[in-house]
């Protein structure tokens, strides 16, 4: 559901630019991205820094694009977000010495530190690489085609990237959870045999 809900601009930039034109479409979007924001608010549900970095780039470029009637502008705007996650994930890590992939997703799994800066790396690589495929569909196909990739082409990438990464991270998965059912083990054997010895220390 939530995946959906994220998709939300981008299946009505898709469906408006079918019915109108790429420009109808891009209005469409930047008002699709404010009022995805606005329900959260609402809501009161805590709202991803990346989707208020996600509003801004939008509205910056999707004005740009309707002032000038100019398509190019939101033709880089995918981009512009992929380059700005890559190097905001290597930055943190390069300067601040911080794996921001491993603060999101760290509570649902436990891995080794060098898969963890594997598993990061990984990921700006694969936004790096976007942002240039986005580039190479935007100018060399015709604005229907780069339209379609926005929806069905990315995020097909997206969801091939991440069982990608569920395939290679499913063995040092089952190697934590192997070394968390030792330690647990051992720590009952460990309790199992105080409680035997205070028993026998009792009796003597």
């Amino acid at each position: 559901m939530k995946f959906l809900f994220d998709l939300f601009p981008v299946i009505l930039f898709f469906l408006a630019f079918k019915l109108y034109d790429i420009f109808i479409a891009t209005a469409v979007a930047i008002v699709a991205a404010i009022a995805q924001i606005g329900w959260l608010w609402l809501r009161r549900r805590q709202i991803d820094k990346m989707m208020w970095v996600n509003l801004a780039i939008i509205v910056i470029f999707g004005g740009a694009t309707l002032i000038s009637q100019d398509e190019t502008f939101i033709k880089w705007k995918p981009t512009v977000l992929y380059w700005l996650i890559a190097a905001v994930l290597l930055g943190a890590h390069a300067i601040f010495k911080k794996n921001l992939i491993q603060a999101m997703l760290e509570k649902q799994m436990a891995l080794p530190s060098f898969v963890w800066s594997k598993l990061n790396l990984s990921w700006a690589g694969f936004f790096s690489i976007m942002g240039c495929i986005n580039l190479y569909v935007a100018f060399s196909f015709p604005l229907d085609t780069w339209v379609s990739f926005k929806l069905f082409g990315a995020t097909g990438l997206m969801l091939v990237f991440v069982i990608g990464q569920v395939m290679m991270l499913g063995k040092y998965l089952q190697e934590a959870s192997a070394v968390v059912k030792e330690n647990i083990v051992g720590s009952e054997q460990t309790g199992q045999k105080k409680e035997n010895e205070n028993k026998v220390s009792k009796e003597s």
